[in-house]
């Protein structure tokens, strides 16, 4: 393809510079999303709609009850769907719903109608009854969910996951074949988003009878209902390959153009490039320098992310006594995030100071961002560091300190690792092993308890603070790290119930209990907030980049001669 060479012209430019100055081009673009198939006017299809993309690691999960990750959410995505979808601008939007639902005058019941032409690929029509197993599956505490307290603002929802009530009392019914109705405990303010959310798809509950514990291990251990069905995925955490077929039974086939999309498993970022070169790939993710380097090019694009990079703490560990708020608090000042942003990754992410990502969430009152407001500020000073290590010394009875860091082993990642690594040497004489491992693992390990420090990341599930302060109340499960105060967390309960429906209130609960975590606590360590560098083939068009939710959406995208 033209572009392409063009492009292997360019690189062998950019290899020979010394520094990191980018190729030229037409200059860094950043998406949000690129809109529905329009290929009206002088747009003429390839007459084969079939891509390759690269996948950053190995998909950790397809079972919607217990998938937690960034891509294991992008496939579900793709292959299933639920009352709604998220369009192009962060708005939802029918789906498997008829029509957005009918709401009560308190905000406490939802009735929606289904509609009547979705079918399973079993060839079963797509019913209330699958929204409701699904639903009752996920809150189960047998399930082992992580998603299950999304469920907690569901009437019985919070007794449920707590293993007080069978998930048969959950609030959700099937008024008939075609007809939901939900029924809250409280009034959630961002609850229509969860209803696009893949952990509020409906489940066939043939395929998990049918399945048993291979249910939804492989490609062909399961029922689909979205636009795309899976298609040669042995298993997760290993398979490096899977394709998605466009699914011929699916409601809306009219509007899907691709044919197949498939996906291959890239880590590092050279090889990624030299497959962009060779035409094996059609997008690939940059990171490093060869994201600055690639930056000014004309097939690179930046995909924002309502996602935070962040360090946490196991504060159980039996290792290091990262109980200890001091220790903590030395760990953070010494991280120079703005070097990180700049030398490390260098693919357009934005320094953090806060958990909270930009244009989450703002004041219902004056529409100012939440990070603009927020008092939370993660500090770089060395002298300071110091310190507060001198302090948990004395604390701790301790003069010095080992610990290991965990990652994935992606290139990103490891970067940051090792670069934290030299610095907790260089400038707080703390010796430290990294460790780098599959996502799979990574997220097996972090559940477990099983790691001392991690670098880890939290995508926005819908856009409310509320998707990323509920993480640290005690006993949620993904706190990893054990994090626990009683002021945080009454914080936190006083925006879920009390000041559920005072705005105002609720806004000022999220910003008192984001200055604890960071501030008072140094509970986790933000470093960025990501921006996603990619080269993309100029002639796919139609890839939606959602900044909370699911981060990708297939179902528009379409091939150019």
């Amino acid at each position: 393809m033209k572009a392409r060479k063009k492009l292997a012209s360019l690189t062998l430019l950019c290899i020979a510079a010394l520094s990191f100055a980018a190729c030229s081009g037409d200059g860094d673009k950043e998406t949000t999303g690129t809109g529905e198939a329009n290929t009206s006017g002088e747009e003429k299809l390839a007459a084969e709609q079939v891509i390759t993309i690269a996948a950053p690691q190995e998909v950790a999960s397809i079972d919607i009850s217990t998938a937690t990750d960034k891509l294991s959410f992008t496939v579900l995505n793709q292959l299933y769907e639920g009352f709604y979808r998220i369009d192009e601008n962060n708005q939802i939007i029918p789906a498997g719903a008829a029509e957005l639902a009918e709401k009560s005058e308190d905000g406490l019941t939802y009735t929606i109608k289904l509609r009547e032409d979705a079918k399973w690929t079993n060839g079963d029509s797509v019913v209330a009854d699958d929204y409701v197993y699904g639903w009752q599956r996920t809150a189960d505490p047998e399930t082992a969910s992580e998603y299950a307290y999304l469920f907690e603002s569901v009437k019985n929802g919070k007794d449920i996951v707590a293993g007080e009530k069978d998930p048969s009392e959950l609030g959700i019914e099937a008024l008939s074949d075609y007809e939901v109705k939900i029924t809250l405990d409280v009034a959630t303010p961002y609850f229509d988003s969860l209803l696009a959310f893949p952990s509020f798809f409906p489940v066939n509950k043939k395929a998990v009878d049918e399945f048993g514990d291979k249910y939804a291990s492989s490609s062909d251990t399961s029922y689909y209902n979205g636009p795309f069905v899976l298609e040669d995925f042995d298993g997760v955490g290993s398979d490096i390959d899977w394709t998605y077929v466009k699914n011929k039974d699916y409601w809306d086939a009219d509007t899907v153009k691709m044919e197949k999309i498939k996906a291959q498993v890239v880590k590092e970022a050279s090889t990624g490039v030299n497959m962009y070169e060779g035409g094996e790939v059609d997008d690939v993710i940059l990171t490093g320098e060869l994201a600055q380097q690639y930056r000014d090019n004309e097939d690179y694009v930046t995909d924002k992310e309502g996602r935070t990079i962040y360090l946490e703490f196991n504060q159980v560990s039996e290792t290091i006594p990262f109980d200890n708020a001091n220790l903590r608090k030395a760990i953070s000042l010494v991280v120079d995030n703005e070097s990180i942003v700049e030398n490390v990754i260098g693919d357009g992410s934005t320094v953090a100071t806060g958990l909270m990502p930009t244009n989450l969430s703002s004041n219902p009152d004056t529409g100012k961002d939440f990070t603009e407001e927020t008092k939370a500020k993660k500090e770089f000073d060395e002298a300071k560091a110091k310190e507060y290590l001198e302090k948990a010394k004395k604390e701790t009875g301790k003069d010095t300190f080992e610990f290991d860091i965990l990652t994935d082993d992606n290139e990103s990642t490891k970067k940051i690792a090792e670069y934290l690594q030299g610095t907790f040497k260089d400038v707080l004489g703390i010796e430290t092993t990294v460790t780098a491992v599959t996502k799979p693992i990574r997220l097996d390990r972090t559940n477990k308890g099983d790691f001392d420090f991690v670098v880890t990341g939290w995508g926005a599930d819908y856009n409310d603070p509320s998707s990323f302060m509920d993480l640290f109340k005690t006993g949620n499960s993904y706190n990893r790290g054990k994090y626990s105060n009683t002021a945080y967390d009454k914080l936190i309960e006083e925006a879920a119930t009390t000041n559920a429906t005072n705005p105002e209130a609720r806004w000022q609960n999220f910003l008192d209990a984001e200055e604890i975590l960071i501030n008072d606590d140094a509970a986790v360590v933000p470093v960025y907030q990501m921006a996603e560098g990619h080269l993309r083939n100029p002639k796919l068009k139609g890839m939606i980049a959602h900044t909370a939710g699911a981060s990708y959406e297939y179902k528009y995208m379409y091939l150019l001669e």
